[in-house]
């Protein structure tokens, strides 16, 4: 219980503090800020929590880890569940804020939610938002991986993770927002509904595809240090 109490806790901070960024200072921070935001929030979680759970507070990561050999099935769906609901009690907590503003509107302001296409930031279209959220769920897990193996300096890899969460936002939010990461993304989506919730198949299947090939790679010794 220890364990999918902390994943709860550090899904919900991601996208509180992640989204939050968009959501209540996106004019004044802007896309660095946001970047950062997302990255930070992943290295405080990765010393606060990473301890009791090992923070994977996303089910991509949890879902490579099982493909490596690092748990198991049942554990990987306890994990499953704990991130969906905290990053679900997130986005509700940082909805319930955002409401406090009188010009706000979920449907014109949003919460933080991923997508693509016409009217979503940079326009870009089904094919290359797939591809991103493969391709950089894949380096994300891969460093995510690689920095919490044995042999590796382990304080250092809640920082190391962190960074990489921060760049792969810098070059990918004008594309899909950045997910690679299921949970972060229903959070939102299931209050945003409408269009969010119509596109959020993307996010629950290219990440875990990009995960599934890191996964597979140090499973297969392709990456692993050992």
């Amino acid at each position: 219980m220890k364990k999918l109490a902390a994943e709860f806790l550090g899904a919900a901070a991601l996208v509180l503090l992640g989204c939050g960024a968009a959501v209540l200072a996106g004019e004044q921070v802007g896309q660095l800020g946001i970047s950062f935001a997302f990255g930070l929030a992943v290295v405080a979680m990765a010393y606060g929590i990473g301890p009791v759970s090992g923070c994977h507070i996303n089910p991509a990561i949890s879902f490579a880890a099982f493909l490596a050999g690092r748990m198991g099935a049942g554990e990987m769906a306890q994990y499953w569940l704990a991130q969906f609901l905290g990053a679900a009690a997130g986005a509700g907590l940082l909805l319930l804020i955002a409401s406090g503003r009188a010009d706000y509107s979920l449907a014109l302001d949003g919460l933080g939610q991923n997508g693509w296409g016409e009217g979503y930031l940079g326009a870009y279209g089904q094919g290359a938002a797939f591809l991103f959220e493969v391709v950089a769920t894949f380096l994300f897990v891969t460093v995510v991986l690689g920095a919490t193996q044995s042999g590796a300096p382990a304080m250092m890899a809640g920082l190391a993770i962190g960074l990489t969460l921060t760049v792969i936002h810098i070059v990918g939010i004008q594309v899909t927002g950045v997910s690679v990461n299921p949970a972060r993304s229903f959070g939102p989506a299931m209050f945003a509904g409408g269009k969010a919730l119509g596109q959020l198949w993307l996010f629950i299947v290219a990440p875990l595809i990009g995960a599934g090939l890191a996964g597979a790679a140090f499973r297969a010794r392709l990456l692993s240090a050992a």
